[in-house]
C-alpha cells in the first residue's frame, strides 16, 4: 500500500511539474519572516526581499537554475525543485571554481514533503558560478555570478528562507496568506499547551499516516516514548515564540523556538513544522526540522512564570493576614514542608493554633525575587510581620514552588531572622 501511495503522489507530482509549476504571491502577512531568498525560474532571477514596514525587494540578481524544466522529482533528473527551503551549512571543502565559484550554501532539499512525495536526490546548493554565466545551466542548483554570490552571502543566514517557484510575485499587503498564518500559530500555541496537558490531544495536531512518510520510520515508536515521559514528568512546561510562517506547495512551513522544561531537565531549540490539510480541511503536523534556536527564551519563560508566582505569594500573604485555613492550605502542595513541619495540612494546623492565640495585624513582602529551581522556581523576598498582641520580626523567607495544573504549589519554605 506504501508503494503504490508513493507512486501515485509521483504521478500527481509529476503531472504537476509539467503543468505551469508553482506560481506564489508572497505577502506581508503578520507572522513573515524578516527576510527572503525568492527565486523565479523563469526570469532566472534571485530577489532578496525584506519584511521591514512591509515586505519590499532590497535587491535582485541574475541566476541559472536546473537545466531541464518543472519541478525536481528524481535523483538526475536536472531540474530545480520548487517549494519553500532554508539555507543550511557552508560548504567547507574545495569547490570547482567554474561549477562553484569560491562560495556554496546547501539546502534542505529534499525537505519533509518531498519525502512524503516520494521526491528523490540532494546536493540542491546556492553557489557561485565562475565559467561563462548563462541560463538554465546547472544540474538543480540555484547558481549565481561570484561577485552577486559574494554579495548574497553576506546577507543571508543559516535557517534562511529560500522560496523557489516556476514564477513568483509578491504584495506589500497582508494578503490572503494573513488568516493562514494567524490560524498555524494558534495551532501551534494549542500544540504546546497540549504537550503541557500530557494527554493524548497531543497527538492530535501530527498526521500520523505522512509522519510515517516524512520521517521514514513508525510513528508509533515516538507516541510510546511521550507517553512514556508524560507518566513519569509530574508536569512539563512548554514556550514557543518567535514564529515565523510561509506558504510552499499545497503545505505551509512554520518555524519557531521552543523552550522546555521539566522536573530536573532545561531544553532550549528551534523548530520547523511542515502543515497539511487533511480530509476535514483541518491542518495538521506532517514533517518536522530540528535547527539551533535564534534566542535563548529563558529570560521570557523566567518573566512570564515570575506573574504567575507574584500572583500566588499575594494570595498566600492575604490568606495569611485574613485567617482564611483553607485558601492558605490550598497554597501548599501535599508533601509540602515549612520548617520542621511535613505535609499541607499540618501546616496550616499550626497557623490555627498560632491565629487563635494572637491575629496578624502586617504583612509585608519586600525585594523580591524569582529564579528557576530544578524543581520548578525559588522565590526569596524580605518579610516584615506583626501580630496584634505586639510581636513583630523581619527577615529573608524563602520558598520552592512547583507546577500544579495552570498554578503552583508552594513545595517548601524556610524563613531566616533578619535582614
Amino acid at each position: 500500500m506504501r508503494l503504490l501511495a508513493v507512486v501515485l503522489t509521483f504521478l500527481i507530482c509529476s503531472a504537476t511539474a509539467f503543468a505551469g509549476g508553482w506560481e506564489p504571491m508572497l505577502s506581508s502577512h503578520a507572522y513573515g519572516p524578516e527576510r527572503i531568498v525568492a527565486v523565479d525560474k523563469s526570469s532566472q532571477t534571485l530577489i532578496m526581499l525584506e519584511r521591514k514596514s512591509p515586505l519590499h525587494e532590497v535587491r535582485r540578481f541574475p541566476c541559472t537554475t536546473g537545466q531541464s524544466v518543472g519541478d525536481k522529482l528524481v535523483e538526475g533528473d536536472l531540474r530545480t525543485p520548487e517549494g519553500v527551503y532554508f539555507v543550511g551549512p557552508k560548504i567547507k571543502r574545495k569547490l570547482d571554481w567554474g561549477l562553484y565559484g569560491n562560495l556554496a550554501y546547501s539546502l534542505n532539499y529534499p525537505n519533509p514533503i518531498d519525502r512524503i512525495n516520494g521526491k528523490t536526490g540532494g546536493g540542491i546548493w546556492i553557489h557561485g558560478r565562475g565559467k561563462e554565466f548563462v541560463p538554465r545551466d546547472t544540474l538543480g542548483c540555484v547558481a549565481l555570478k561570484v561577485p552577486d554570490m559574494r554579495n548574497v552571502a553576506q546577507e543571508i543566514a543559516f535557517g534562511t528562507p529560500v522560496v523557489i517557484a516556476s514564477e513568483l510575485a509578491w504584495t506589500q499587503e497582508p494578503g490572503e496568506n494573513d488568516p493562514t498564518a494567524k490560524l498555524l500559530a494558534e495551532e501551534l500555541q494549542a500544540w504546546a499547551s497540549d504537550w503541557e496537558k500530557r494527554g493524548d490531544a497531543f497527538f492530535s495536531h501530527y498526521d500520523q499516516a505522512l509522519m510515517n512518510l516524512s520521517e521514514g520510520r513508525s510513528f508509533d515508536s515516538f507516541i510510546r516514548h511521550k507517553k512514556g515521559i508524560f507518566a513519569a514528568k509530574p508536569w512539563i512546561h512548554v514556550m514557543v515564540d518567535n514564529i515565523r510562517a510561509i506558504p510552499g506547495p499545497d503545505y505551509w512551513v512554520t518555524w519557531f523556538d521552543q523552550y522546555y522544561r521539566a522536573p530536573g531537565i532545561v531544553s532550549n531549540t528551534g523548530k520547523r513544522f511542515y502543515w497539511k490539510k487533511d480530509p476535514e480541511g483541518n491542518w495538521r503536523i506532517v514533517g518536522r526540522e530540528y535547527v539551533p534556536a535564534s534566542e535563548d527564551l529563558g529570560s521570557k519563560y523566567l518573566a512570564a512564570k515570575s506573574a504567575e508566582v507574584q500572583t500566588v505569594i499575594e494570595a498566600w500573604k492575604n490568606a495569611w493576614l485574613a485567617m482564611d485555613i483553607e485558601a492558605y492550605g490550598q497554597l501548599y502542595s501535599a508533601g509540602a514542608v515549612q520548617g520542621n513541619r511535613r505535609g499541607a495540612r499540618h501546616i496550616a494546623d499550626y497557623k490555627k493554633t498560632l491565629w487563635a492565640k494572637t491575629a496578624p495585624v502586617k504583612v509585608t513582602i519586600d525585594d523580591l525575587k524569582v529564579s528557576s529551581h530544578p524543581r520548578g522556581l525559588q522565590v526569596a523576598f524580605l518579610q516584615t510581620f506583626e501580630d496584634a498582641g505586639g510581636y513583630s520580626d523581619i527577615g529573608l523567607k524563602t520558598m520552592i514552588l512547583t507546577p500544579d495544573g495552570g498554578s503552583w504549589k508552594i513545595e517548601s519554605e524556610q524563613w531566616r531572622r533578619g535582614r
